[in-house]
């Protein structure tokens, strides 16, 4: 084991190893914050609005009623 550190050298080896595990944990962080269950900052969305689905009050109505 101890003839691999001949083919490579040790600091640039761990400097590379430790660059690329940062990285990593950077990439799943902001992975992790993207999602809704797992967003620390921001916390759970508490409402979700369902594409075509409108309420009835928000709307005015499409035809004025008639005076009589």
């Amino acid at each position: 084991m101890w003839r691999i550190w001949l083919l490579f050298d040790p600091r640039r080896a761990l400097i590379g190893l430790f660059t690329f595990l940062f990285a990593l944990a950077l990439l799943i962080h902001f992975i992790l914050l993207s999602t809704d269950r797992f967003n620390w900052l921001d916390g759970p969305h508490k409402t979700r609005t369902v594409a075509g689905q409108t309420s009835s009050t928000s709307t005015p109505p499409a035809v004025p009623a008639s005076k009589q």
